[in-house]
This record gives C-alpha cells, sequence and structure tokens, in this order.
C-alpha cells in the first residue's frame, strides 16, 4: 500500500478542481514547523469536474473533515455509510477511503502534520490521544447540534488562516485541538477509558518524563536524559523491558522517539530563535556541532543551517 505525501495531495486537488497548486498552499508557513491548512468543501468542490474519488492509501497527514453530504467512508475494516453530516478522523496510521454519493457536498477539512502539533506549542501528543488508536472510532455520525457546533469551530479556523496575525498558527493549534476533544468526547466511554496495565503506564510515564524536558527557553538550559538508558534508569526499569513496552504501544524504539523529539525541538530552535547553530547544539545535549549537524541531517536530510534558511 503506498503513502500519499502532501504533495500529492496539492498536486491531485490542482488537477481536480483546476486551480494553481501554489494558490492551495498557504502562506505565512517558513517560520512554522510543521504543516497546516484547511479549505472549505463546497468551494473546492463546486470547480471538481469528476467527484474527487481517493485512493484507498494510508497518508503521511492527519486529517480531520466536516462532512455534509452522503458519502461512504471505508475506514481499516469499517464501512460507514452517511447519509447527512459526519465528523471523520483520519491518521497516517490507517489507510482509509471517502467517497461521495452525490454533488451536494458541503462541511470543512483540515490537514496537518505530526510537527504542527508538537507537544511544547499544542500541549497534545497525537499517539497519546484515544481518536488516532488503531481499533478507535474514527467516523461520528452528527446531530444537528453538533454539526452547528464544528461548523462554527471550522469557520473560525478558516477565517484566521487569510489574517495576517501574527501569532495566527498558535491560534490555528488551539482550533485543532479543539475539534481532537471534541471527537473524544463523542467516543463510546470503553474507548476512552479502558483499563491501564503495567505496560501501557510505563509508556506514559516514558511520554510525560520527555515531554518534561521540552520546551527549551535559554541558551542555558540543557536537556538532562539524552538515551534511552538515561529513560530506563529514571523509570526504574530495564532498558530492554522499556524498548519493548513502548514498540508494543507506540510501534516505535525508545531510542526512535527520543531522536524523533529533540529533532522537533531541533526544528523550533532553527525556525524560531536567533540563537546559534553551536547554542542549539549545546541545548540538545550534543558536545560538538557537527555530531548535531549529522544528528540533524539524518534526520531531516537537510542540514541546520539549509533548514534555517
Amino acid at each position: 500500500m503506498e503513502i500519499t505525501t502532501l504533495d500529492q495531495f496539492y498536486q491531485h486537488a490542482s488537477q481536480t478542481s483546476q486551480v494553481a497548486k501554489d494558490s492551495l498552499l498557504p502562506e505565512g508557513l517558513t517560520r512554522e514547523i510543521g504543516h497546516f491548512n484547511v479549505f472549505n468543501t463546497e468551494e473546492l468542490f463546486a470547480r471538481l469536474k469528476e467527484k474527487p474519488l481517493m485512493p484507498y492509501n494510508r497518508r503521511a497527514y492527519y486529517k480531520i473533515s466536516l462532512i455534509n453530504g452522503r458519502n461512504r467512508a471505508e475506514y481499516a475494516d469499517k464501512v460507514i455509510n452517511i447519509e447527512k453530516s459526519a465528523l471523520l478522523f483520519g491518521t497516517p496510521k490507517i489507510p482509509y477511503h471517502w467517497v461521495p454519493l452525490d454533488w451536494e457536498q458541503r462541511g470543512f477539512f483540515c490537514i496537518f502534520t505530526e510537527d504542527f502539533l508538537v507537544p511544547s506549542k499544542s500541549g497534545v501528543i497525537l499517539d497519546d490521544l484515544p481518536i488516532f488508536k488503531s481499533g478507535g472510532y474514527p467516523v461520528f455520525q452528527l446531530t444537528e447540534e453538533n454539526t452547528q457546533e464544528l461548523t462554527y469551530i471550522f469557520q473560525k479556523m478558516y477565517k484566521e488562516m487569510g489574517s495576517d496575525y501574527a501569532f495566527k498558527y498558535d491560534l490555528l493549534r488551539n482550533y485543532v485541538v479543539e475539534l481532537i476533544h471534541y471527537g473524544q468526547k463523542l467516543q463510546p466511554v470503553t474507548a476512552l477509558y479502558s483499563a491501564h496495565n503495567a505496560s501501557t503506564r510505563v509508556a506514559s510515564l516514558f511520554i510525560e518524563l520527555l515531554e518534561r524536558q521540552f520546551p527549551i527557553e535559554s541558551p542555558r538550559q540543557q536537556l538532562t536524559l539524552r538515551t534511552a538508558k538515561d529513560y530506563a534508569d529514571r523509570l526504574a526499569v530495564h532498558v530492554n523491558h522499556l524498548n519493548k513496552v513502548l514498540k508494543e504501544n507506540t510501534g516505535k524504539t525508545t531510542t526512535v522517539l527520543i531522536a524523533n523529539r529533540i529533532t522537533q525541538e531541533a526544528k523550533i530552535l532553527l525556525k524560531q530563535t536567533d540563537w546559534n547553530v553551536s547554542e542549539i547544539a549545546w541545548s540538545l545535549g550534543f558536545e560538538e556541532v557537527a555530531h548535531f549537524s549529522n544528528f540533524f541531517k539524518r534526520q531531516t536530510t537537510l542540514s541546520p543551517l539549509a533548514f534555517r534558511s
């Protein structure tokens, strides 16, 4: 199964709507980490020459859709027919397929990457949320009241995208988090409050410990925990056990989770501070700038200076 990238999403949207790709891209993202955009379905759908069939693929981004119209959602092992209104959550982990059944399509959808909701800015760790876990409830049929409330959130989001407010992406993060929590409140209680066994508890404590080290707010602040063994020692478990439970609960190893979070913070510091690269490297626990540069390039394919520019 292929993974649909953001570039492919915009290419497909441009071709089917006959709108230049550049005009679909959001402005003002150059100083931001990650990607975000929001669309009015009716406006986009009005330009289409054919129904926008989406391949049954994984996406390299998250998507939240407010759907008004007759549709069919095929999501992992679920097939859900939507006669009126629904809220749909898409995640890179689970393939899904949305099939419009008529031309009367209204609503909104937003797309964003994991980096856009970096925990130090949004307070949210996507992998910890029930709404994005495998086996969850990704599609919700809506009442008229639900639809009105969600439409209002999306309208604020859509309006803010066109504003010149200097901190609009911070505000947009808040709207995305509001949508996520709205969806989670619609879930059955059993999906939200399943019993935590020892394995999930260790995984949760690790994530909490990892996030406690961020954000880095001064060049004089330095990470104190850098390796899998550092975290295992602090949690009083064997490093192999920690790695096993994290793999079971997140699909990623301890080292990968630590490296991903350090990379996220490095991106923020490079884009949103004027610290030099050596200061950033030291703050993130690298004694040598060259070690930091090599690490960052392995993670992103770019050097720190190339990313900053």
